[in-house]
């Protein structure tokens, strides 16, 4: 699944390299987009979109998708507190050992701290405000999970300075035997 896809970038190439793709977005006309560029791509068939916002809940059941990506979905114009609930709904649909990969900026981007404050880490530039992550905001939302990765990266002009964190759910343990199971390996 990927949230906040938008015209597709992302998704698109998750299906062409095999992928089925749940592609979710607040824009009806990048969702759009992405469905047309799909069937032009010829993977039409590994991918389906819905509009949906993040700070709703996932229309899916429990358990039901093994990853999660959201490229700079976080650090939209988000609280604190929405972030969580995000990360906690992600944490619903995910399988047992599913992986969340997001992307945001961080507090050592050059935009930090400049613009209009909005307050929660939130700097407005150009119209555009954007929710800056620190090291204590990642930590919290990977409670309960296992953080496989911080990784520091640049993009685009300025350049944007940004965290690419992965993190996944434990796998299935059985609680009679205290044993740790690979997602899809039954137990003893």
């Amino acid at each position: 699944m990927e949230l906040g896809a938008g015209h597709g970038r992302d998704a698109l190439y998750f299906a062409r390299e095999g992928f089925t793709v749940q592609a979710t977005d607040f824009s009806a006309t990048g969702l759009d987009q992405l469905r047309a560029t799909a069937g032009h791509q010829e993977v039409a068939e590994r991918v389906t979109a819905a509009v949906h916002d993040v700070r709703e809940p996932l229309p899916l059941p429990d358990a039901s998708v093994d990853a999660v990506f959201a490229h700079m979905l976080l650090c939209m114009a988000l609280s604190t507190k929405e972030i969580h609930a995000a990360v906690r709904e992600i944490r619903r649909v995910l399988r047992p050992g599913g992986v969340l990969v997001y992307t945001v900026r961080h507090t050592g981007d050059a935009h930090y701290g400049t613009g209009i404050a909005r307050g929660d880490d939130i700097f407005e530039h150009g119209g555009f405000a954007e929710h800056f992550f620190d090291r204590a905001l990642v930590d919290a939302l990977a409670d309960g999970w296992i953080l496989d990765e911080v990784h520091a990266l640049e993009e685009g002009e300025l350049p944007r300075r940004l965290w690419r964190v992965t993190q996944s759910l434990p796998p299935r343990t059985e609680a009679a035997t205290g044993r740790h199971h690979p997602p899809g390996v039954a137990g003893p």
